[in-house]
């Protein structure tokens, strides 16, 4: 009787299994790194000024043309700018923010950034004075 472990066909099932684990491995990698890229970050949307509507109304439509139902929209917009600039601030994803930046009247799209002022008076943080 032959041994088993020489097998041409245990050789081949081994093979595949490797095979079909390398697979899975890569499908997850895909998976993460496009979960990844489409994470929801807050933007600035700067569009021109509605004329005979209500900004709020606007915002709200054009965003709720890129996310599916006005709804959506309410829910992911965080702010209103109506005075010094026209605009609004919302978590989109970056495929979200390619479709914005499409529909009339937006002007501009940027990442939301925070700054940590340092100024007279502001105390080190580890420290007594």
């Amino acid at each position: 009787m032959r041994n088993i472990l020489s097998s041409p066909l245990l050789h081949l099932l081994l093979l595949s299994l490797v095979l079909a684990l390398m697979a899975e491995e890569r499908s997850a990698t895909s998976a993460s790194e496009i979960e990844k890229k489409e994470e929801a970050t807050v933007h600035i949307v700067y569009v021109d000024r509605p004329e005979g509507a209500d900004p709020e109304e606007f915002h709200i439509r054009t965003l709720g043309s890129v996310l599916g139902s006005e709804e959506a929209a309410k829910g992911a917009v965080l702010y209103h700018y109506k005075s010094a600039a026209s605009g609004f601030s919302a978590k989109l994803t970056p495929s979200q923010v390619e479709e914005l930046k499409k529909q009339p009247g937006v002007l501009q799209i940027v990442p939301s950034q925070t700054y940590q002022l340092h100024g007279p008076g502001a105390r080190p943080r580890g420290g007594a004075v």
